[in-house]
């Protein structure tokens, strides 16, 4: 059941809004891959990426790199190949970092500069993953010159990786030509990571099976639902907290049910599961203690809290005022955030909150 269609709006309107996209055989000079080079950075309102000369005269492409939260994440089985199969509704959300792209002259490697000195910058990263998963799927030889500015948290449960591979394979398939479907990019992202896929959804998706699954549905908040994210210094790692999930302690509510819940009640504390709650508190009790103040914090306003993900993220739903213990901890990661979505053939931007 896709909530995405072609847009409804006058061809005239179409062609204002559309990205005319040219592509130059011309080489990026190696000057390039100085990590300290400032790039102009531009980002049309109306548009999801623009395609410009950068400095050095080179076509490059500018993109917004969302992130996600689950709004409940049931954990249906422990498959035999060691992996779990979910049930989740994820929701793209616009805390995001920037990125932009460009073919490289390289005939041997990918470039990829980020300032912040924690992201790997070799075949360890998602985004060269998915630059390498674009070649070996298309046949294409051509290697990319991509610049990545990071905001979201790493080890938070908001996908910020998975979502600069999905954008990292967006942009390469506009750098070449439109080469693959969006379908064909969504299917092929299962091979590297579990979460990329969503990003190619319209922005709310149920997803099933490892999470690579996707199903588009209509979302079931309103977009200018208020929003801030609260997280603790330290990450969670997916696989530990999987490792330490108790199948026996699980919800046992339907996850069909929570998605009609969701639909008709609004978020709500009866629907607003995360399986992974329980082995993340046990690993990091401080978090769980850090989602009771929130709630405490915040229960005037009718927020419902909850974790993203594997964690360590709490979302508040329903408020963007972050109570002020938090707001007076340097420690603890803060943003206030909006659901976001897309039409197809456009990609996502932030909101205008």
């Amino acid at each position: 059941s896709s909530s995405s269609s072609s847009s409804s709006s006058s061809s005239s309107s179409g062609v204002q809004k559309s990205v005319r996209y040219v592509y130059h055989q011309n080489s990026i000079n190696r000057r390039r891959q100085n990590a300290t080079r400032k790039m102009i950075v531009g980002r049309a309102a109306s548009s999801s990426a623009t395609m410009q000369k950068n400095p050095d005269g080179f076509e490059q492409i500018d993109l917004f790199s969302p992130s996600k939260i689950n709004l409940f994440l049931r954990i249906v089985r422990r498959r035999e190949d060691g992996y779990h199969d979910l049930a989740s509704l994820f929701h793209v959300i616009d805390l995001g970092d920037e990125m932009s792209f460009a073919k490289s002259s390289s005939e041997t490697k990918d470039t990829l500069v980020c300032e912040d000195t924690s992201i790997p910058l070799d075949d360890s990263n998602l985004v060269i993953k998915a630059l390498n998963l674009f070649r070996q799927k298309t046949g294409i030889k051509q290697y990319f010159w991509v610049e990545l500015k990071k905001t979201v948290p790493s080890g938070a449960g908001l996908g910020g990786g998975s979502g600069n591979a999905a954008t990292a394979l967006y942009a390469a398939n506009k750098l070449c030509g439109d080469v693959a479907t969006e379908e064909e990019l969504l299917e092929w992202s299962g091979d590297i990571g579990s979460d990329i896929s969503v990003f190619f959804s319209t922005g709310a998706a149920y997803c099933t099976g490892r999470g690579e699954i996707v199903e588009d549905v209509e979302p079931p908040l309103p977009l200018t639902t208020k929003m801030c994210l609260v997280k603790p210094s330290i990450g969670l790692s997916t696989p530990t907290i999987f490792k330490a999930l108790d199948l026996n302690k699980r919800s046992t509510a339907d996850p069909l049910d929570l998605l009609k819940s969701l639909n008709t009640d609004g978020c709500t504390y009866d629907n607003a599961i995360n399986d992974l709650e329980r082995p993340a508190f046990s690993k990091l009790p401080e978090l769980g203690e850090l989602k009771d103040k929130l709630i405490d914090a915040t229960k005037d306003e009718g927020a419902i809290v909850f974790m993203s993900g594997s964690g360590s993220t709490i979302v508040l739903l329903g408020t963007d005022t972050v109570p002020k213990f938090a707001m007076d901890d340097e420690d603890l990661f803060k943003s206030k955030a909006r659901l976001i979505s897309r039409k197809k053939g456009e990609w996502f931007v932030p909101s205008k909150v």
